[in-house]
């Protein structure tokens, strides 16, 4: 069976899953244009990357499964790939566990994952508050058709079994203290929220957001304030 071309791997991180040794793959390709994508060439030119073949990857897997927890499989967006199923599959019967990272945009591609048991973490990001205008300006993309199908994802991860976490990307010019209460307000029973802050320096989709200064850590903890008023369990990252 294909799999996705897999665009950038890290051996090793304890950092892109809560309490999990975890490797992580990098899928190309994304639907969305966020404007502060950190990961340009592998969306707008992946061709430009090297592929590494899997093979490779699943020789150090096998090698590595008594110590390691699971893989994170990221983007890029991963559900663009119709062959994701198929990538998790060979991983899952490493004896691994898949953590998917997704902007939740293919809520059937989510859907049969779960239903499949072809992924054990979902992480979902909510770029915005979820209304058009807002989403649209973030994406970069028109969100008219695009945000029914979050919304699908959001609720089949809020009435689902599956282990899970949204997320946000504070980014200044975009996000305020209402942002956090409005997108808490729309995944309030969630099991877990987290917000992580913009990166500086780093090359940016939209050139102008390189040099845009972080949130400062008050700013961050008033985020997370907010945020705990509505999503007890609210996190920074």
């Amino acid at each position: 069976m294909k799999l996705p071309e897999i665009k950038g791997f890290i051996d090793l991180s304890l950092v892109d899953w809560d309490g999990k040794v975890s490797a992580v793959m990098f899928l190309p390709y994304c639907n969305l244009r966020c404007t502060f994508c950190y990961n340009t060439t592998l969306i707008l030119k992946p061709e430009e990357m090297q592929t590494i073949p899997y093979k490779e990857i699943e020789q150090y897997l096998i090698k590595s499964r008594n110590w390691l927890d699971g893989v994170a499989i990221t983007g890029g967006e991963p559900t663009v790939h119709n062959e994701l199923p198929t990538l998790c599959k060979r991983i899952k019967e490493l004896g691994l566990d898949v953590k998917l990272d997704t902007n939740g945009t293919n809520p059937m591609m989510v859907k049969k994952l779960i239903m499949e048991k072809l992924v054990d973490y979902i992480a979902m990001d909510i770029k915005a508050q979820l209304n058009i205008e807002k989403y649209t300006k973030t994406v970069g993309v028109d969100t008219k058709a695009l945000l029914s199908e979050i919304e699908k994802t959001v609720e089949i991860l809020l009435n689902g079994s599956i282990d899970y976490e949204f997320r946000t990307t504070a980014v200044p010019t975009i996000h305020s203290k209402n942002d956090v209460k409005q997108i808490c307000s729309r995944i309030k029973g969630c099991r877990k929220y987290v917000l992580q802050n913009f990166k500086e320096n780093v090359e940016t989709l939209d050139s102008k957001f390189k040099h845009v200064k972080p949130f400062s850590p008050k700013d961050m903890k008033e985020f997370l304030k907010q945020a705990k008023k509505i999503v007890p369990n609210s996190f920074l990252r």
